[in-house]
């Protein structure tokens, strides 16, 4: 992996830079007002306790009307603006263009390690000025997703260093991405998704396996006819570990919320109180169009609650083929990852798993969420959508460059 450079350091600023500075002049505005203008836990005279038995938008956690959203560390960020300048709100937006600038430098260090020099810059620059990205950088409360993003990576970054030189296991970059795990989380919720990715990158990156090889190992070995090789002992150690620590961040996680999911109304999302089949129908299609927004963010909105997207209430309804459409693409492209094991399909991989596995929270598959689309949740899944982009055109360059010279 090729280390990053001053002068990409300085582009990738420059243009975030240049694509956000008209932000600092901004105001507060929707969600802002809440966490920012009506949240008490920023005010100095409120004990710094407070910060941690309250939610994102200064509610107390056992209270019913709490949306159980628990980010003190990024709440303490805004309590430190406070402190800076109270309630004006250029230092806000200062913070969040710089965060944004971070995360991208940060990003272009996880590209090499998959991406070639300059396909990784453009990866990067893409993600530093990708449109999807709007209401996460000039939003204050969107500093949730870039906090818990600059941790997100940096634990993924401390467990590709868990490896040692002759496959051992080198636990120090384990526990500092445990660690960072927690702080991602304290940051934003969808922070302990790396957890995910760091075990397919073990599996099926550093170790280099394939899902058939791996189906045959387990059928041999259920059938008495062989063992399980050491360095898959080591990787199911690894794994262990991995899933101990996030099954007991999520023990805590619970304890904090007091077993109790918040409660939201049909205007937050119509959908998650509707009858069978209108449900499955429309939360299905709610993945294609988080997907088209990366594609083609021409059609952005700050708020996509109650009747902006219509509710699929029939099978025959022509926005089933997009769901299904989407569906089929998704489906190739993870067999093409995991049947085959060169780079190109590593890659595909880890850009489906970034786009997929931190967007599950927000997906309504597992449990409602109080709003229809929000596109500030696309700020890590858009990371994966920019691998592909760049890895699409690094393949296209490279066989262009193979055809010139024949």
């Amino acid at each position: 992996m090729a280390d990053i450079n001053l002068k990409e350091i300085t582009l990738i600023v420059g243009v975030v830079t240049a694509c956000y500075w008209n932000s600092l002049f901004c105001g507060f505005v929707f969600d802002d007002v809440s966490a920012i203008l009506d949240n008490k836990d920023l005010h100095p005279s409120t004990p710094l306790k407070t910060l941690f038995q309250n939610d994102f938008w200064g509610t107390p956690m056992s209270e019913e009307r709490s949306h159980k959203s628990y980010r003190p560390l990024t709440v303490l960020t805004f309590r430190l603006n406070y402190l800076l300048s109270e309630l004006k709100p250029m230092s806000y937006h200062l913070l969040n263009m710089i965060f944004h600038a971070v995360v991208s430098v940060i990003f272009l260090k996880v590209c090499r390690l998959f991406l070639d020099s300059k396909s990784s810059v453009i990866a990067s620059l893409l993600f530093a000025v990708h449109p999807i990205h709007t209401e996460a950088v000039t939003g204050v409360v969107g500093r949730a997703e870039l906090l818990s993003s600059i941790f997100f990576l940096a634990a993924f970054l401390s467990y590709t260093r868990s490896k040692g030189p002759d496959n051992s296991i080198v636990w120090t970059p384990i526990a500092l991405t445990v660690f960072l795990v927690a702080v991602a989380t304290l940051c934003k919720e969808q922070g302990i998704t790396v957890v995910g990715i760091c075990c397919v990158y073990e599996v099926f990156i550093a170790q280099g396996y394939t899902l058939p090889l791996l189906c045959t190992t387990a059928g041999q070995f259920l059938r008495g006819k062989g063992s399980i090789p050491f360095s898959m002992l080591q990787t199911l150690v690894k794994l262990i570990v991995l899933m101990f620590s996030t099954l007991l961040l999520v023990v805590i996680r619970v304890q904090v919320i007091q077993s109790q999911l918040p409660v939201f109304t049909r205007f937050d999302n119509p959908a998650a109180v509707s009858p069978t089949p209108t449900r499955q129908l429309t939360f299905n299609y709610l993945l294609p169009v988080n997907a088209w927004l990366l594609l083609n963010p021409s059609e952005l909105c700050c708020d996509w609650t109650m009747g902006t997207i219509p509710l699929i209430e029939s099978l025959l309804d022509i926005r089933n083929l997009a769901t299904f459409t989407f569906f089929c693409f998704l489906g190739t492209l993870g067999v093409f990852s995991l049947r085959y094991s060169g780079d190109s399909s590593k890659t595909v991989l880890m850009a489906l798993c970034l786009m997929a596995l931190p967007f599950i929270p927000a997906s309504n598959l597992f449990f409602p969420v109080g709003f229809v689309v929000a596109e500030r949740v696309l700020y890590v899944p858009s990371m994966g959508f920019c691998i592909l982009v760049a890895h699409g055109w690094q393949k296209i360059s490279t066989k262009s460059l193979r055809q010139n010279k024949l």
